[in-house]
């Protein structure tokens, strides 16, 4: 039976990749950490890590235990939530994963309130438009704007997203207003661009029409949805944005009002592990009121 505080010494020096980190993380020694390291590596009868100066490399072997350790050690946070969960009172760590536009724009303004209403949640945002992977608990619950085809993540529907086309008045009046998709051709368009991980299907709508209609001159690529809105508030030129970044200050003007961009749908994901959670149910049914609001 392989020891258990070996293991965790273990998988502590395989995430922070050297000695001294995994020790400041355990509060031990190097010297007793290294010593757990060489037992381990003595009773499996197997070398576990590359030794070199830039600090400690998986072997083939450590790579194999390093990935059963790291599922284990996913499962063990998931049961310690879940008896966290029998408490009356929504309690404990939640970690919420979205893309970095809807997260920062639509998302964070919101969490005074859920916070307010519920003190004993510690809430951790990541903001990232890569998928992060929830059945190994890098977060518990996600926001995503394209369904979600794994089988062990229950999916409700959140909202539905608009987007449409826009530019600053002082862009408007330097270039025209466009009337036509045609009418493209004599401006600058600020689009997403070919980025592996776009925040949702069908970003580059704007490109691929007036590419169809033979309207490109000039484009700026920008692959960040905030970034997108600087440049198109900055005066670089026409872009699509989500209805959710739009300020009402005027500072924006839609323009090719008959051109609807696509209908983007917002999901609330969580494992179905976690389906009981009732730190998940209270996010959840507050979004839920946020979007109804």
């Amino acid at each position: 039976m392989m020891d258990w505080d070996k293991l965790r010494v273990f998988h502590a020096v395989a995430e922070a990749g050297s000695l001294t980190h995994a020790g400041e993380v355990l509060n031990l020694s190097q010297s007793a950490v290294s010593r757990q390291i060489s037992a381990l590596e003595e009773s499996l009868g197997v070398p576990l890590f590359h030794r070199h100066a830039r600090g400690l490399m998986l072997t083939e072997q450590g790579e194999q235990l390093y990935q059963t350790a790291k599922e284990i050690f996913a499962k063990l946070a998931m049961a310690e939530a879940m008896l966290v969960e029998g408490r009356e009172t929504p309690k404990g760590p939640l970690k919420v994963t979205t893309t970095v536009a809807f997260g920062s724009q639509w998302l964070t303004p919101r969490l005074k309130s859920f916070l307010d209403l519920y003190p004993e949640i510690t809430l951790t945002l990541l903001l990232d438009d890569d998928d992060l992977d929830l059945s190994m608990r890098e977060a518990d619950v996600a926001i995503r704007m394209s369904p979600e085809r794994q089988p062990d993540l229950i999916q409700r529907h959140l909202t539905t997203i608009s987007t449409s086309l826009y530019a600053a008045p002082g862009y408007l009046k330097e270039h025209g207003l466009p009337e036509s998709i045609e009418d493209l051709a004599n401006h600058r368009l600020v689009v997403y661009g070919e980025d592996g991980h776009p925040p949702f299907p069908d970003v580059n709508w704007l490109l691929r029409l007036a590419n169809a209609a033979g309207a490109v001159r000039q484009t700026l690529t920008i692959n960040n949805t905030n970034g997108i809105y600087r440049a198109i508030k900055d005066g670089l030129g026409i872009g699509s944005l989500p209805d959710y970044i739009v300020p009402e200050d005027g500072s924006l003007i839609r323009v090719l009002t008959q051109v609807d961009g696509p209908k983007v749908p917002a999901y609330f994901l969580y494992p179905e592990e976690l389906r009981h959670s009732k730190r998940i149910a209270v996010l959840r049914d507050f979004l839920l009121k946020q979007v109804e609001a």
